[in-house]
């Protein structure tokens, strides 16, 4: 049965983590990236939960499937910003670390929704020819 809450997906509620944590370390960076890094980095961390919300409420697996993708995509974008971030010198390692982690996390769990959508589709386009 399919949840009618995209707040009840724990992808959802990690993601909301990773958002809020990111706001955190933004904090961090200096004033001359407000509206550079820090700017995008936010923009990249709330997209994650919203694309993940947004394709739960939608109402066929196809259009799910996009918006998981969507947050995959954002999610990639928030891991390359972590490191350009590390790399210039702005966010130590130490800094980064549980949410780099926690980005890998939200990495296989996307993977992993996105492949149980594929498969549900799949098994009810099964269920659907064979009923013919």
């Amino acid at each position: 049965m399919k949840s009618t809450d995209f707040k009840d997906l724990v992808v959802w509620q990690k993601a909301m983590e990773i958002a809020r944590d990111i706001y955190v370390l933004v904090r961090e960076l200096p004033k001359e990236e407000t509206y550079g890094l820090s700017d995008q980095m936010r923009r990249c961390a709330v997209s994650i939960p919203s694309n993940i919300a947004e394709g739960q409420q939608r109402n066929s697996a196809k259009e799910f499937q996009h918006f998981i993708n969507i947050a995959q995509g954002s999610r990639g974008e928030l891991e390359t910003q972590l490191l350009l971030a590390k790399d210039i010198g702005y966010l130590s390692e130490s800094a980064i670390e549980p949410t780099y982690y926690k980005l890998d996390e939200i990495n296989k769990m996307l993977y992993a929704l996105s492949k149980s959508i594929t498969n549900a589709a799949n098994a009810k386009c099964s269920y659907t020819t064979t009923e013919n």
